[in-house]
């Protein structure tokens, strides 16, 4: 309670100092940097939202150090990073040319290491480069279509255990314009309230009707929500005519970025199934990242593919690539071809970046002859388990499911946001601070993304940093510690306990 307290009078502090901020700036005794209408623009509708112009002014510029940091390196377990001063409170940034080096990177969907300079991937790729060029130059309908697209999506559906697969250059796109192709006006969205902005965004470009369940995974108040939902729309119908749905849609993801917490696959299922309802999973977070063989929360969970209607998922993280790809029935997948935006109107994906993919897909399936693929999602599982139990062990409120490789600290206060982001980075470890409206604004938080490049070096290196961190900004609210035990879930020839 105290912490919440101090959270909002602090956000209430930066409020009024930027309300008087903003009226020394209408004065002119303080100079206004941020962009403005034009004078002959005044009778305007203004471009932005008020509150949006107040919250960049005045409390983003104070921490905007933060984000938008520019690396010069592959974003591997360690990056570099080119250093930047600011001598305008944050308005505009400097390059000093100075390079800070060996960076551990905590930040970086590098879930299992495949973003490197050297190795089966990068040499799969520089051979197709210099065989296909860079670019494709048209779109798959017409004369963009290469027979490495076509065996990249031969083997994502067998990876994923479907019938059929299509592959598409953008992952955010895959979701914004692939939902409009699958529902309509006079169809329902059953939307969980933590879902990423592609798809709510796919969601109101569909025209559809949406509705918001909780999202609550401990308690499991948001299957009761969800349940609700489905019985409501199956008992009224649509308003005003009370004609059934056409379709009913859930949409969920498979870990929430944000969170860390993994969906509840298994009761989603059983809610679909007992309602007739069909269900879009996102697994841009969790393919390559969960599972014993890495084929995310389907296979984590022990779970039939076939129980899921779309299984969309993005090449951008633990394949250390670009672009995103929708998987199920192949009635599902032909009708994608023809009526999805991406498919139509969207530039092929590069070849380069296809054999990144199929590269890194069979060294996770074991096609490659070694079992590479295998040790770096089982490395990424320890790595899981041991930085999250430190953490709790250090005292740290930290968010999530255990195997989830996204890990929120929680920072609370306005203030412990901008100042653990340089702290870290002075102590040479990149992290990335997330606040509102990312978050709701007392749930300010820094976001750890585990790696299977990671060492138990790095890691040691890290929390040592953190906790020290942590004690400076008094950080450790949480009054539940976990006692260091000498048992670990994991392989204990992987990770000796310390003598402290």
């Amino acid at each position: 309670m105290l912490v919440a307290v101090l959270t909002y009078v602090g956000y209430g502090v930066l409020t009024l100092f930027g309300y008087l901020r903003d009226f020394m700036r209408q004065w002119k005794i303080e100079k206004c940097q941020n962009a403005t209408e034009r004078e002959e623009q005044k009778d305007f509708v203004p471009l932005y939202q008020d509150f949006e112009n107040f919250y960049n002014r005045n409390l983003y510029m104070r921490i905007r150090d933060s984000w938008n940091r520019p690396i010069c390196s592959v974003p591997g377990a360690k990056v570099d990073m080119m250093e930047r001063v600011s001598h305008d409170y944050n308005w505009t940034f400097t390059y000093t040319g100075r390079v800070i080096k060996d960076i551990i990177n905590m930040g970086s969907y590098n879930y299992l290491g495949f973003a490197q300079k050297t190795g089966a991937c990068q040499e799969a790729a520089a051979k197709v480069l210099s065989q296909y060029g860079a670019g494709v130059c048209s779109t798959r309908q017409e004369m963009g279509n290469l027979d490495k697209h076509e065996e990249l999506e031969k083997l994502v559906a067998r990876f994923l255990g479907v019938e059929s697969a299509m592959a598409y250059g953008m992952g955010f796109a895959t979701n914004s314009m692939n939902i409009p192709a699958l529902v309509g006006k006079g169809c329902l969205i059953l939307s969980d309230e933590l879902n990423h902005a592609s798809l709510v965004l796919g969601a109101r470009l569909s025209g559809a009707t949406i509705r918001i369940f909780k999202h609550n995974i401990i308690s499991g108040a948001d299957m009761q929500s969800l349940e609700k939902l489905l019985k409501d729309a199956i008992v009224h119908g649509q308003p005003r005519t009370r004609r059934p749905w056409k379709k009913i849609l859930i949409l969920v993801e498979g870990i929430y970025s944000m969170e860390g917490s993994i969906v509840r696959l298994p009761e989603v299922i059983a809610l679909k199934k007992k309602y007739k309802s069909y269900l879009y999973l996102d697994e841009a977070h969790s393919i390559g990242a969960l599972g014993p063989s890495g084929r995310g929360v389907v296979d984590y969970f022990g779970l039939n593919p076939e129980d899921v209607d779309v299984m969309m998922g993005t090449f951008t993280k633990s394949f250390g690539a670009a672009g995103g790809y929708i998987g199920g029935k192949k009635e599902l997948i032909d009708y994608l071809r023809t009526y999805s935006h991406s498919a139509a109107y969207a530039t092929s994906m590069s070849p380069p970046v296809v054999e990144q993919i199929i590269t890194s897909v069979k060294c996770i399936m074991g096609e490659d002859g070694t079992t590479i693929g295998r040790a770096r999602v089982q490395q990424l599982a320890e790595n899981t388990r041991y930085f999250r139990r430190r953490l709790k062990e250090m005292g740290f409120i930290i968010y999530g499911n255990e195997d989830s490789p996204v890990v929120p600290l929680m920072l609370y206060m306005p203030a412990k946001i901008g100042a653990f982001g340089r702290e870290m980075l002075k102590r040479n470890i990149g992290v990335v601070v997330v606040g509102f409206p990312a978050t709701p604004i007392i749930e300010s938080r820094a976001r750890f993304c585990l790696s299977a490049a990671h060492t138990k070096e790095m890691l040691d290196t890290a929390l040592k940093e953190i906790n020290e961190v942590g004690d400076l900004l008094q950080l450790k609210y949480s009054r539940r510690r976990l006692v260091p035990l000498l048992d670990r879930p994991f392989d204990e020839t992987t990770y000796e306990e310390t003598e402290d």
